[in-house]
């Protein structure tokens, strides 16, 4: 997984980049957790989800924001995260002109992000929110939601409400024309660190499902 620099809105941005086994691959952007609570782009569960992409072929990258790591600026409390995560689609996209489909996972502030980055770009087709941090963010922005996907929750999380998560869901899948996938891991705390391989079973049996049937 060859490390990559790109530009970003407040300078330069630290990634890692697995191209796509053919020139028409799909591509996937992940997007790491809070980097005020130590979220960066090498935590386990991006770490996973990329992987979990790459296996399957997707050119993917995933890449620290603002201020971790070697990515310069300061955390901006979610709006140059935001255009953090579009340039990095950007470059990702200018990588793969041929790309025959765009996709976004996220974990937790991550997924927050990505799901703002899904009102914005038309051609994501599919995401992936992993603890989605409904109760700490505003996520009504989602109206309508444009693209089907995944929501993970775990049923012991400490930090986002199970609660409310399942008002995200059902409030999305009132949505005509996307499907709403829901998976709650029983026993998970918000990092899924006991649960990391129910977790990924569960994005590994979505993603088979999406790509298996050829959206």
């Amino acid at each position: 997984m060859p490390e990559i620099i790109f530009s970003g809105p407040a300078g330069r941005l630290e990634g890692r980049y697995q191209p796509g086994k053919t020139d028409t691959a799909p591509v996937a952007l992940i997007l790491h957790s809070n980097p005020q609570y130590g979220g960066k782009m090498d935590e386990k569960i991006s770490y996973y989800l990329y992987h979990a992409f790459a296996h399957r072929g997707f050119a993917t990258l995933r890449f620290n924001f603002r201020g971790v790591g070697r990515s310069q600026g300061e955390f901006d409390a979610g709006t140059g995260e935001l255009s953090d995560a579009a340039s990095a689609l950007d470059w990702l996209q200018s990588m793969n002109p041929n790309s025959t489909g765009t996709w976004i996972a996220g974990f937790s502030f991550g997924a927050w992000i990505g799901m703002q980055l899904l009102m914005r770009r038309p051609e994501i087709k599919g995401f992936i929110s992993v603890a989605p941090p409904a109760n700490l963010y505003d996520f009504s922005f989602l109206a309508p939601c444009p693209s089907s996907g995944l929501i993970v929750q775990a049923d012991q999380d400490d930090l986002v409400t199970p609660i409310s998560v399942q008002k995200l869901v059902e409030k999305l899948k009132t949505q005509k024309a996307i499907t709403i996938h829901h998976d709650n891991v029983k026993g998970a705390n918000h990092f899924f660190e006991n649960e990391l391989n129910h977790l990924m079973a569960s994005v590994n049996s979505y993603l088979n499902m999406r790509l298996n049937s050829g959206e």
